[in-house]
């Protein structure tokens, strides 16, 4: 990199400049350019894995302080790119009405299309290669929630939001239904200010969670948290938890979709998001059924596919557990009874037990 391009402030101005437009043009909708400054946030991570509150993400503590100090990650990084984009379709059904339906499933919003790793993994790349087409050659990394980077603190100090009591991303013109990447960059582009908080007295995210995992405001304990409890956790879910989980089987919204910030939340105009295979209301028995080999194909480029067939069994069994007592439910409880894994056995179990029902 040459030192004309990078000591002049005008120049840089005018590239982040035009680098907000590139991404608008890449269906972002906002970027925001961060300094990669963290130690409150390093101190405050400290504490919660040290607390022990990340249950089994062991790769939480895996990467030290290389996750809080960017440059250590990708040397020479001296500001990061941030870019968010909405992710809520338009088709899928309304999401409060599904929540503890007696006979279907709730799927996180995130996750009912294509896998969003994918999706804004190749738009940040084409950014990426828009920038070294203007300016030449220059120290870069692209990611996506898929490396020990603080995305959500990072995201603050570009602009894009606060931190809500809930832990996510909190925007005053757009809520909280919005993907996350970075770009680790080398060029001195001119740094945004972070955006103040303006939860102010609200609990609605606290009040609502269903298993108590955010204990108090801006505190949240994973190992409560139904996201973790369907997603991260590969063992048994813990039996305190499952009454509560109700037919959440990938995910958990609740936070999100009680947050008075989220009436201001966008629609996306992304196709790759829209609902595929009816996971915006799939039937709970059905779902169930689905052998090893149907499930691949279904989740074929989704970001469920990372659980694996016997952690999705675990979760619909649960909420079958949950819903009403009806024959098409018990029989397909009972079909899964002599299940190969023991782990979905024992859910299974634990399912017909709540119905007062037996093997035959």
């Amino acid at each position: 990199m040459s030192a004309d391009r990078t000591d002049s402030t005008p120049q840089m101005s005018e590239l982040a400049a035009r680098i907000r437009a590139w991404a608008e043009e890449l269906g972002f909708q906002q970027c925001g350019i961060a300094r990669p400054e963290l130690a409150a946030d390093e101190a405050r991570l400290a504490r919660w894995l040290a607390e022990g509150r990340h249950g089994t993400m062991h790769y939480m503590e895996k990467h030290g302080t290389r996750r809080s100090r960017p440059a250590e990650l990708v040397p020479g990084t001296v500001r990061v790119i941030c870019v968010r984009m909405d992710y809520l379709p338009e088709q899928a059904a309304d999401a409060r009405r599904l929540l503890d339906h007696p006979a279907r499933a709730y799927v996180s919003r995130y996750a009912l299309g294509r896998d969003y790793h994918k999706v804004l993994r190749r738009r940040l790349q084409r950014l990426s290669e828009r920038i070294r087409a203007e300016v030449g050659e220059f120290g870069y990394r692209v990611f996506v929630d898929s490396a020990p980077v603080l995305e959500k603190p990072l995201a603050r100090n570009a602009g894009l939001g606060w931190i809500g009591k809930h832990t996510n991303l909190l925007n005053r013109d757009a809520g909280s239904w919005f993907f996350l990447g970075e770009i680790y960059t080398d060029l001195p582009l001119p740094a945004d200010e972070p955006v103040t908080d303006h939860c102010g007295t609200c609990r609605a995210c606290i009040d609502v969670c269903p298993t108590g995992a955010i204990t108090a405001p801006y505190e949240l304990d994973a190992r409560r948290c139904i996201s973790y409890l369907t997603i991260e956790l590969r063992d048994s879910i813990p039996e305190e938890f499952r009454a509560a989980i109700g037919n959440r089987i990938y995910g958990c919204d609740d936070c999100q979709l009680f947050c008075p910030w989220n009436k201001f939340a966008q629609l996306t105009r992304e196709d790759d998001f829209a609902p595929r295979h009816g996971l915006d209301g799939i039937g709970l028995a059905e779902a169930f059924l689905w052998n090893e080999q149907e499930w691949l194909s279904r989740m074929e480029g989704s970001a469920i596919r990372r659980i694996g067939h016997e952690c999705w069994l675990r979760n619909v069994a649960v909420a079958l557990g949950n819903a009403d007592s009806t024959a098409e439910v018990l029989d397909a409880l009972r079909a899964r009874a002599d299940h190969p894994s023991a782990m979905v056995r024992e859910h299974v179990d634990w399912a017909l037990a709540r119905h007062g029902a037996t093997l035959s």
